[in-house]
């Protein structure tokens, strides 16, 4: 009898660490790209094309979602190769990153205010215009070594491993380690239902 009940413990003992295996696994399987930055229990990430109409009309949603739930925004790059002129400006916003984040990202506000307007040809001078008013140099070529375009590919890369379908796609993410840790925001007039659901779990 007591040997049965020591292969009995040693039984549930082998299925716990079998069951906790399986979790960390499970949780390792989720793409680094859908958490949220370290410190942050919730956050919005979004995949953006400067050219993109529909990117220009989430943006202000998004932003106001992050500042009414004080949760973080992640930007990621992910220029559309028939659109002319976004991979250019994703470029010149991780040049203005370079200087700080939130300058990176107010310049892709700026785009996205300007967007109807710009083309290929007149892109450096927005970017010239921007520069000038925040007294920041812009140098005659931006990208010299290529590092800011391999960082726009890096995010463009993070994309297709998610198998990206379409821009903007939004995801709500958490540092949850059960349940489903991010969703993605396929009707915008749900995004503060998602965040509240997620923040709630």
């Amino acid at each position: 009898m007591k040997n049965i009940s020591r292969n009995l413990v040693i039984l549930c003992r082998l299925l716990t660490v079998f069951a906790i295996s399986i979790c960390a696994s499970a949780q390792q399987t989720v793409n680094p790209a859908l958490r949220p930055p370290k410190g942050a229990q919730v956050a919005i990430v979004v995949f953006e094309d400067l050219q993109c109409p529909d990117c220009r009309r989430a943006a202000p949603l998004v932003e106001e979602a992050a500042r009414t739930y004080k949760i973080p925004v992640v930007r990621h790059d992910f220029p559309l190769p028939f659109h002319t002129w976004s991979f250019e400006a994703a470029i010149d916003a991780r040049y203005f990153d370079t200087h700080s984040k939130a300058l990176g990202n107010e310049f892709r506000d700026y785009i996205f205010s300007n967007q109807l307007e710009v083309t290929p040809q007149n892109l450096r001078g927005f970017a010239e215009k921007f520069a000038a008013e925040h007294k920041i140099d812009l140098p005659f070529v931006v990208d010299p070594d290529g590092k800011l375009a391999a960082l726009v590919n890096a995010d463009k890369q993070l994309g297709k491993a998610i198998n990206l379908q379409h821009t903007p796609t939004l995801y709500v993410v958490s540092n949850k380690r059960s349940g489903k840790p991010f969703v993605e925001v396929v009707d915008r007039s749900q995004l503060y239902a998602l965040i509240d659901e997620m923040m709630k779990d």
